[in-house]
């Protein structure tokens, strides 16, 4: 089995990592491309021609123990089982004091993550890059399809979503009613508007934050392979600098990467959720030293 960036087996052993990445090649509940079940295959693969030096950090972020578990065996099953598969990985993984990193597959996969994330820090809120607001309450016929994972998550705890620039006129009336403010958006449109909006999104959040990441918050420019694209976007560095500041404000305690949907020959959208997993863990753990 391959391990994430090529890792040596001397940084890539279990006992001796401090991250944990859990694949999971799902895709049971999308409902326009399909291949985010082969996202995680690829991510990995990619992942093997990274640089382990990181040029920004000035450090190799590998040395603190990236170990990569097999891809879990969810491919038949019902998202509401898929979920409760992945629940009770990330919380073994907690148990063992490490660092769970999940990469999707399809966006339903954050629900069990989030749920163990909860047991483990009852301060827990969620930051959710996506463009799309997923906060429909049941779509075709599931309450676990992809397009309401933030409303599942929302039931666990609050949200404050970045990049979002699709959204249902169901999900408009639901943002509009809330009375708890339990989900906080910020469009692309937000951000066009705010100049310090990266201060809006980690002052929204509590102490120990999640944070899941759907590739489709990117420009399609940058990330053409993904379930469901939407004209603009964030950018890298847009994306990097929160990223950065939100692991230096607050407790980051897990996260994941979702929606890669690979395309033959084109690899520039695997490399960049490679790159990304890897920049981002070089952040969390450059501020826990």
């Amino acid at each position: 089995m391959k391990h994430f960036g090529g890792i040596d087996e001397e940084y890539a052993n279990f006992k001796k990592s401090k991250v944990v990445l859990i694949q999971v090649p799902y895709e049971k509940t999308t409902t326009y491309k399909k291949g985010t079940k082969y996202g995680p295959a690829a991510i990995i693969d990619a992942s093997g021609y990274m640089e382990l030096f990181d040029d920004e950090l000035n450090q190799e972020t590998y040395k603190i123990g990236i170990h990569t578990m097999p891809e879990l065996e969810v491919e038949n099953i019902p998202p509401e089982e898929m979920t409760e598969k992945i629940h009770d990985s990330a919380l073994e993984i907690l148990k063992s004091n490490k660092f769970p990193v999940i990469i999707g597959g399809e966006h339903t996969v954050s629900i069990g993550a989030v749920r163990a994330l909860k047991s483990v820090y009852p301060n827990l809120s969620v930051l959710h890059l996506d463009a799309h607001c997923d906060l429909r309450d049941e779509y075709f016929g599931s309450k676990y399809n992809h397009a309401c994972v933030a409303r599942r998550i929302s039931e666990i705890c609050p949200v404050v979503q970045v990049g979002t620039r699709s959204l249902s006129r169901l999900e408009k009336d639901f943002l509009a009613s809330q009375s708890n403010g339990r989900v906080k958006t910020l469009s692309v449109y937000d951000i066009l508007e705010m100049p310090m909006w990266k201060d809006t999104v980690w002052s929204s959040l509590s102490e120990n934050v999640y944070v899941t990441i759907d590739l489709d918050v990117f420009d399609p420019c940058l990330v053409p392979a993904v379930g469901t694209p939407e004209p603009g976007g964030i950018g890298w560095y847009e994306t990097l600098d929160l990223l950065r500041e939100v692991a230096r404000e607050r407790k980051i305690v897990g996260f994941d990467v979702v929606e890669l949907s690979p395309l033959k020959d084109q690899a520039a959208s695997d490399f960049l959720a490679a790159k990304l997993i890897y920049r981002f863990l070089g952040y969390i753990f450059s501020n826990k030293k």
